[in-house]
């Protein structure tokens, strides 16, 4: 058998490849491509040094955020502290019934306020009836409060207690006296009504007092009348 030889076919005309500079190998399709104008140029070179510039400030700047984010997050965290959460209350008449609240005083120590009725009356003052205030909530060293009403900054964190204001101390010294500002923040507080207290050491009367550090430290303003327990034999 033969086989006739086979013809070649000339290529289209699409695949033929444009013809290049003098010398040069063909471009392809780039051939009829035209050169970039002196205009366009300019401009490139101008975004490119503006990205040059912008793109240091950028990196600068996402850094900083993140230096500066702990610190956010405190403050932040902070903020969340002062503020208060009640749990389970029923509005009554623009009234919170059973109204409990939970914190935490600027050394992270936890407290917990409890109320009868709680309204709010600006803002920053709720007024408060039949209050009850556990700084500790159990931990060593609490101190508990009670008083027929009070008024509650949530701004400044302080706590005004009027009427029959008790006082409980975890070595059961105990406080009675007709007002109190009491610092939850700083756990502290103060009166300048007459105080009497009963405790371990017996009994005083005195003009008012100061107490630091949850109670911890009580001082007390004279005159005052101390009758001491006597020792046992």
């Amino acid at each position: 058998m033969t086989i006739a030889p086979m013809q070649r076919r000339a290529a289209p005309s699409w695949l033929k490849a444009a013809p290049g500079p003098a010398g040069g190998r063909p471009f392809g399709n780039r051939a009829g491509r035209a050169n970039p104008s002196a205009r366009a140029m300019a401009r490139r070179r101008f975004a490119v040094n503006w990205a040059k510039r912008l793109l240091p400030l950028a990196a600068l700047a996402l850094l900083g955020s993140l230096a500066l984010w702990p610190e956010l997050s405190r403050q932040t965290d902070a903020a969340a502290r002062l503020a208060f959460r009640s749990h389970g209350v029923a509005v009554d008449g623009g009234q919170l019934v059973d109204a409990n609240y939970s914190g935490v005083d600027a050394r992270d120590r936890p407290y917990t306020m409890t109320a009868s009725r709680a309204r709010q009356v600006t803002p920053d003052r709720i007024d408060l009836t039949d209050v009850k205030a556990d700084l500790g909530a159990g931990a060593p060293g609490w101190l508990m409060i009670e008083s027929k009403a009070g008024v509650y900054n949530q701004h400044g964190g302080q706590l005004d207690l009027s009427g029959d204001v008790r006082l409980y101390r975890e070595d059961g010294t105990t406080m009675l006296t007709d007002s109190a500002a009491i610092d939850l923040k700083a756990g502290a507080g103060a009166s300048a009504d007459k105080v009497h207290a009963e405790g371990p050491f017996g009994q005083l009367d005195a003009q008012g007092f100061t107490l630091t550090d949850r109670g911890a430290v009580i001082q007390f303003t004279g005159p005052g009348r101390l009758i001491l327990n006597g020792r046992r034999p």
